[in-house]
């Protein structure tokens, strides 16, 4: 199959609608626009629905509609515009609806920059809206692998009827490089939705189907969050990704995640050419996160120095401590904003480090 060369945004769009999404609901906010402005030019021609909300807050709760009714649904923005989502993503969790979330990260906080930033991680990992709910969150590194799990993100929220967030830098949506679509087989474990709101009547053979998130009795909303949680703990069993690069043996190991862990690889190729055998442990789910393999990795004898690289003030470095419960020092390099560090401040940083 020819491969073809697509920006990350308008790649992420074309994987969406291959993976059977009909419907998008959003409203523009730099640097995603190109996914909206995408969905408007091809959704029309395939029978689907793109409707540019007046509002983030109207947007997601369009979403909630379309998902209750069992479409394969999404929704995209950047920074600001996910913290005016986030109400409705935590009434989608309560409902149990599946519904995907692009969330292409900018400076902040505040309206900050339109240049990729990293500083969305506590948002999306720690739950971001109201409640004890997660979301599966997928954190690609190229455009590629955008292109992959933005079609495994229906698919996972179709499975555990759960919101589903692609996480990432705006340098990743902006970006340019050759992709294919591969042929994908169509899941066949996946539940059927015999809960969505499709329609009754006195004759249906069906019991009537209900979409709520509202329970005022103690007992059944203790109900629904236990119910929830075994979900999540099965999620964290069946659903934890992360690639180990370069790590046996290694005397330092980076972490890291998206745009940044490309530039980690070049700086374990440059630490190489100075003697220095360097690793890296990227988590592609960031929740859950990859606790075993990181802790695993870390605690081997060769590893003296682990560094979390991020653009941020520093947010993942904190689930990356409490994976490796102390056994070993963590170091933490990166600048809050959009400073994207180059290979070379990581190379020197390993460098610095290591004569610590």
């Amino acid at each position: 199959m020819a491969k073809e060369f697509m920006k990350g945004c308008e790649a992420i769009a074309e994987a969406a609608i291959q993976a059977g999404c009909h419907y998008f609901f959003g409203y523009p906010i730099t640097p995603q626009t190109e996914v909206p402005e995408y969905m408007a030019a091809k959704l029309p021609k395939i029978g689907g629905c793109f409707l540019q909300a007046e509002s983030e807050v109207a947007a997601i709760n369009m979403v909630y509609g379309a998902a209750g009714a069992g479409a394969r649904v999404m929704t995209s923005s950047s920074s600001p515009g996910v913290s005016l989502k986030l109400e409705g993503i935590s009434y989608l969790a309560g409902a149990e609806l599946p519904a995907v979330i692009v969330n292409m990260m900018r400076g902040g906080p505040g309206l900050g920059s339109i240049q990729a930033s990293q500083g969305d991680y506590f948002q999306t990992t720690k739950g971001g809206g109201h409640g004890d709910y997660h979301v599966i969150a997928l954190a690609p590194s190229t455009v590629q692998e955008a292109i992959d799990l933005m079609q495994d993100a229906f698919d996972l929220a179709d499975m555990y009827r759960t919101p589903t967030m692609l996480l990432a830098d705006g340098t990743i949506g902006q970006m340019m490089e050759p992709v294919e679509f591969k042929p994908r087989e169509k899941r066949t474990d996946l539940p059927a939705k015999d809960w969505a709101t499709t329609g009754w009547g006195p004759n249906s053979n069906r019991p009537r189907a209900v979409v709520n998130s509202l329970y005022i009795e103690t007992e059944e909303l203790q109900e629904m969050n236990d119910r929830l949680q075994a979900r999540y703990r099965m999620i964290e069993e069946k659903e934890t990704r992360v690639e180990l690069y370069n790590v046996e043996d290694a005397e330092v190991i980076l972490c890291a995640y998206g745009t940044v862990a490309r530039i980690c690889k070049s700086a374990v190729a440059l630490a190489a050419k100075q003697g220095v055998k360097v690793g890296l442990v990227r988590p592609i789910t960031i929740w859950p996160f990859p606790k075993k393999a990181v802790h695993d990795t870390i605690a081997q004898d060769s590893v003296k120095t682990v560094i979390t690289i991020e653009i941020s003030a520093g947010q993942m470095v904190e689930d990356v401590r409490l994976a490796v419960n102390g056994e070993k020092e963590v170091q933490f390099f990166g600048k809050p904003g959009s400073y994207c560090p180059t290979a070379e401040e990581i190379c020197e940083k390993i460098m610095e480090m290591r004569r610590a």
